[in-house]
């Protein structure tokens, strides 16, 4: 179900899906209860809801002849997305590849290689490399972008928490 509802306070229409037990104004912040508010039209088609509301916003700037020469709501929606440039296009115009642009979205949904912080970097070297020296750290970390002098801060700070120990220029995580 969908209602075209009002506010009481600022007389905003929106549209509600299902029966909320309380609902919040989008315009003032006004928190109502359902069942108190001002029910214009109450439908099982989104489409139609949202046709109402509009046609009401027009009434109200005195624009309800413009807008019954409109088409309906969903026609325009059909309509819009057939004007606009598929985003293929999109892509190809702002010099991106869209076939890199989805595999790089398919690995963030999977989780898959999403970039990592500085720190993030440092605290992997101590996991991946077998006898991680300074040295050893900082080539891992500058391969991955890392400022060698972000590296030796991060390496301080990180035992200073406690967080690592050094001992004959190895270190470890505790």
């Amino acid at each position: 179900m969908y209602a075209v509802v009002g506010c009481s306070d600022c007389s905003a229409l929106w549209v509600l899906e299902g029966r909320p037990e309380t609902t919040q104004c989008p315009q003032c912040g006004a928190r109502r209860r359902f069942d108190r508010l001002k029910q214009f039209v109450t439908t099982e088609d989104p489409d139609h809801a949202k046709q109402v509301r509009a046609a009401m916003l027009a009434k109200r700037q005195d624009m309800d002849e413009a807008f019954a020469e409109l088409a309906d709501f969903a026609s325009m929606g059909e309509r819009l997305e057939e004007a606009g440039v598929d985003d293929e296009t999109y892509l190809e115009a702002a010099g991106v590849d869209p076939d890199a642009a989805a595999q790089a979205g398919d690995r963030a949904e999977r989780g898959e290689g999403g970039s990592r912080s500085r720190k993030e970097i440092v605290t992997d070297a101590l996991t991946e490399l077998g006898e991680p020296t300074a040295e050893a750290i900082a080539a891992y970390a500058r391969e991955r972008g890392v400022p060698e002098s972000y590296t030796e801060q991060a390496l301080e700070k990180l035992r200073r928490a406690g967080e690592i120990t050094e001992s004959d220029g190895v270190y470890r995580r505790l």
